[in-house]
């Protein structure tokens, strides 16, 4: 008697066993992250005001508000690439500057590079806080030594371009730590023997930072500033604890912009078209920023 073969299953017991291990993350990305954004994007194409249910369908009309809204033109977009383009810049020569100082054998270096580390342990709104009471106008320690010197103090948070710059102070110092401890571990990653090479040689060290450092931590360097981009063109907690926005929406970031459209106005499809054009301008910058790091990639 012949023996039937048996149906050939579609999951090993290693791939039953894959599955148990994605599925909780999967049910968790679906339900927090997947369903939102789709509730969202339907949102956008609806007359949805918060108090009103009536949710109308509107086509682009949101996005053409959005997108014409001179607060948002003049102003938002304005400032979040100016907060993006300085945030990363001064941070990135900052943290490479430090990792430099850091990748030499001195004494009390586990010391000094645990206290600049420190920032990487506090929240940004913990951060943004105590910038606030440095800053004070009144009785801010800032203002109390320039008064101490003969300058004389300043209304830094009610100023649009002082209160812009704490809020971009606050996230250098927040954020360069970390450039400091990718780009070091990139630092003592790269091999020995060029730099051995030109210390026989006698090349000075602007030399070997310019023509050696640079060129094959390049990689690193991009990879950072592409991670770090984005993050900061997603700004909100820094600068709803530091200024909300303020004054007069002057300092308002697009995060904010979307937040307070929907959650402050109530005007909740604005607020998800808002996001939504947000969402592709990231998408279209991390995809450009990804090529130039292929491209950096193969040149190195």
């Amino acid at each position: 008697m012949t023996r039937k073969p048996s149906r050939r299953r579609w999951f090993g017991e290693q791939q039953r066993f894959a599955l148990m291990l994605i599925v909780p993350a999967a049910a968790i990305l679906t339900f927090f992250q997947l369903i939102p954004i789709i509730m969202g994007t339907s949102a956008s194409f609806r007359d949805w005001m918060l108090y009103n249910p009536k949710k109308t369908w509107v086509g682009l009309a949101q996005y053409e508000k959005v997108l014409t809204d001179p607060a948002f033109l003049t102003v938002v977009m304005p400032n979040t690439f100016l907060f993006m383009f300085c945030s990363v810049v001064i941070s990135l020569v900052i943290g490479l500057a430090l990792a430099v100082a850091m990748n030499r054998v001195f004494r009390g270096q586990k010391f000094v590079q645990t206290v600049l580390l420190l920032p990487l342990m506090v929240a940004p709104v913990i951060a943004a806080i105590m910038m606030r009471w440095i800053f004070n106008d009144q009785f801010g320690i800032v203002n109390v030594v320039l008064d101490a010197v003969g300058i004389g103090g300043l209304p830094w948070l009610v100023q649009r371009w002082t209160a812009f710059s704490v809020i971009v102070l606050t996230d250098i110092w927040l954020w360069a730590p970390w450039f400091t401890l990718l780009l070091l571990a990139g630092l003592q990653s790269l091999p020995r023997e060029p730099f051995e090479a030109a210390q026989i040689d006698g090349t000075t060290r602007w030399r070997v930072f310019r023509y050696l450092t640079l060129p094959m931590l390049r990689p690193v360097i991009i990879v950072c500033i592409v991670i770090r981009a984005i993050d900061a063109f997603r700004t909100f907690d820094t600068v709803w604890a530091l200024t909300g926005g303020g004054p007069a929406r002057q300092t308002e970031l697009f995060s904010l912009y979307a937040y307070e459209e929907a959650f402050v106005f109530l005007d909740f499809a604005k607020g998800t078209a808002a996001a939504m054009i947000g969402a592709v301008i990231i998408l279209v910058a991390g995809l450009l920023l990804y090529r130039v790091l292929g491209h950096v990639r193969e040149g190195s």
